[in-house]
């Protein structure tokens, strides 16, 4: 039996989803220095912790998504949370590097769900410009909750050491349990056939095959997966070049977080004038703005806090008004592989960021990395932003009949 839930409970249930993914991230890397010292181990090694953490969440959103659409997305997430519970538990008793990868690398599996889950039960029940005011929500609650944990984590990290901010971990995964069980409606029918293995393969030819999917997908690739890259490069350039503290760095973050937080509010505010579609170019602006800054910054001074963070900071300002209308366009042509849908979306994004935080280790040097990576993929969000305004001329989206809302207004 499907369920609709209320615009705002979708939005706080979904923004918790979405947001453990990027916390359990963002908590942990003010301890990456330390835990090279704690485990006598070499950066290459530590980062490793990251490349499997994002290796795990971008392969595994391709299962969680799919199953979501064969038993259901609320079964699908409490399914994956336990498996969430369990990698923090590893992580955090971890005696050697060996078991803390493989801990990571099972808590990203499980933090998986939440990207996949979140943006399907928001197609589940709305499209159009709700279901951006949606995403909106989910993108603003989701600045909150990295904003604080780069704190939240260096502050642990000073009091209790780097154990602590797994422990913190293993609370999110029993709340995620808790809010799912009680709060959490089923949103769609839950369909086994779509379990096997050549309707799994027919539907994510049908996505690959749609170039408003892939182009519009590419673009929030472009945008949200530098963030996940610079995560990787900036504690060794802020902590390790710029010499900040671990607390300093966690602080640090805030200006990356605020002007994401700055970018959410100002978004909503504007949607009461303009079209979520009329704001992108917008954000596609300052994106490219702040790619260039980074590329000369990086490459003509020496790293400094300003100088690092404030294209940055600008950068994350655009991502918010990029990210709802891009996610919503993205989904809004597959209602019935919603599940699957956002699993594609959500596996390029962290794949892109996975790739950057590779790239990143081959260059060696975090700053070169950094002043080099994010600029391209800057790049390729404006590219992919052309693809998709030409795709939707040559193949305009038809709304159903039935439609909350016409469709042609979120994905044209």
């Amino acid at each position: 039996m499907t369920l609709r839930m209320s615009e705002r409970r979708t939005s706080i249930i979904g923004a918790f989803l979405v947001a453990l993914g990027p916390i359990s991230m963002a908590l942990y890397t003010p301890a990456m220095p330390e835990l090279v010292r704690a485990f006598a181990s070499t950066e290459a090694a530590i980062k490793m912790t990251l490349s499997l953490y994002f290796g795990g969440f971008a392969l595994a959103q391709l299962a969680s998504g799919t199953l979501s659409d064969v038993i259901g997305r609320r079964r699908t997430t409490l399914i994956f949370m336990v498996i969430y519970l369990a990698g923090s538990l590893m992580a955090a008793f971890a005696p050697s590097v060996p078991v803390l990868l493989a801990g990571r690398l099972v808590q990203g599996i499980g933090a998986s769900v939440g990207m996949t889950v979140a943006r399907a039960i928001v197609r589940d029940q709305f499209t159009g410009t709700t279901a951006a005011r949606i995403m909106n929500m989910i993108g603003m609650m989701l600045a909150l909750g990295p904003a604080v944990s780069p704190t939240l984590g260096g502050i642990a990290l000073g009091l209790f050491g780097w154990q602590s901010i797994f422990l913190l971990m293993v609370g999110f995964a029993l709340t995620a349990c808790f809010i799912v069980q009680l709060f959490m409606a089923e949103t769609t029918t839950p369909d086994r056939n779509k379990g096997h293995f050549r309707p799994i393969l027919a539907a994510y030819g049908e996505l690959m095959r749609d170039a408003r999917f892939v182009s519009s997908t590419l673009v929030i690739a472009g945008a949200v997966g530098a963030l996940y890259a610079w995560a990787t490069m900036l504690p060794f350039v802020l902590i390790s070049q710029v010499g900040l503290t671990p607390t300093e760095f966690g602080i640090g973050m805030l200006m990356q977080s605020g002007l994401f937080f700055s970018g959410t509010v100002t978004m909503r505010l504007m949607m009461r004038r303009f079209t979520p579609q009329a704001l992108v170019p917008a954000g596609l602006f300052f994106i490219g703005a702040a790619s260039l800054a980074l590329a000369f910054t990086m490459h003509a001074l020496e790293p400094t806090f300003l100088s690092v963070m404030t294209p940055i900071g600008i950068y994350a300002f655009g991502i918010a008004f990029v990210m709802p209308y891009m996610m919503t366009a993205a989904m809004a042509p597959f209602p019935h592989i919603a599940g699957t849908a956002s699993a594609m979306m959500g596996f390029i994004q962290m794949s892109a960021g996975l790739l950057g935080g590779a790239l990143a280790a081959l260059v060696g040097v975090p700053a070169t990395a950094l002043g080099t990576i994010i600029p391209s993929f800057g790049l390729l969000s404006l590219a992919s932003y052309f693809w998709y305004r030409r795709s939707v001329r040559l193949r305009p989206l038809v709304a159903p009949a039935a439609a909350e809302t016409p469709l042609s207004e979120a994905a044209e």
